[in-house]
């Protein structure tokens, strides 16, 4: 979203433009960026614990807490899917009824409502 935002799709443009819209980032996705920025896979301006923080603050952007009943909730999915960070955000996308933004086909395998993160 700030890397690349030309690449974002047009229906999530759309979404993210209106006014109604809360956009949330999961606590889950600054776990991922802190480990990925940690090991170098992820370079960002700052280090997460500055850049996070003062990203949401600039763009309205929400935290989305982790609670326990995500955690757990991902104990009741598929295996669709290996991965911690992305089966914690089909959790909380499923428990609190919101649709999930992303580029990565495999959660379509889900009950859930997806926003294509790409055209």
């Amino acid at each position: 979203m700030l890397a690349e935002p030309e690449r974002l799709g047009s229906r999530f443009r759309s979404i993210a433009a209106d006014q109604d819209t809360e956009l949330l980032l999961s606590a889950a996705s600054s776990w991922e960026i802190a480990i990925k920025h940690s090991t170098g896979r992820l370079p960002l301006p700052e280090p997460p614990h500055l850049f996070v923080p003062r990203y949401l603050d600039q763009s309205g952007v929400r935290g989305l807490p982790v609670q326990h009943h995500h955690a757990l909730g991902v104990g009741q999915l598929a295996w669709h899917h290996r991965d911690p960070f992305d089966r914690l955000l089909v959790a909380q996308a499923q428990l609190e009824q919101l649709p999930l933004v992303t580029a990565d086909p495999v959660f379509a395998a889900y009950q859930l409502e997806l926003i294509p993160a790409l055209d």
